[in-house]
């Protein structure tokens, strides 16, 4: 059983500044990519990251997406963070088979 755990995430005042990693586990094989989503209430979940490609353009600048393959892990690290920032943040992954994966979500909360 493929499990995606996460952490990182948290409260941060505006400007300041988190790091999420996430690693995948269990009977795995190749993965083709991991990558990060968000998620506010009422929102459909929007492409943050990838390692295929690097970050979305709205968060350019300010986001960086890295991975160690050897420990099958992903991390987002985020700067500059502003309160439209606020979101749930789930991991992703696409297995060897095009299997996708999910995380269970971190909140990460930008506020003053």
């Amino acid at each position: 059983q493929v499990q995606l755990v996460e952490s990182g995430g948290g409260l941060v005042q505006p400007g300041g500044s988190l790091r999420l990693s996430c690693t995948a586990s269990g009977s795995i094989g190749r993965i083709n990519l991991m990558g990060w989503y968000r998620q506010t209430p009422g929102k459909a979940r929007e492409l943050v990251a990838r390692t295929s490609t690097g970050v979305s353009d709205s968060v350019k600048g300010r986001f960086t997406v890295s991975r160690d393959t050897a420990k099958n892990t992903v991390y987002l690290q985020m700067n500059s963070l502003k309160p439209e920032d606020t979101a749930v943040y789930y991991c992703y992954m696409q297995a060897w088979d095009y299997s996708e994966f999910w995380g269970q979500g971190t909140q990460v909360t930008v506020s003053s």
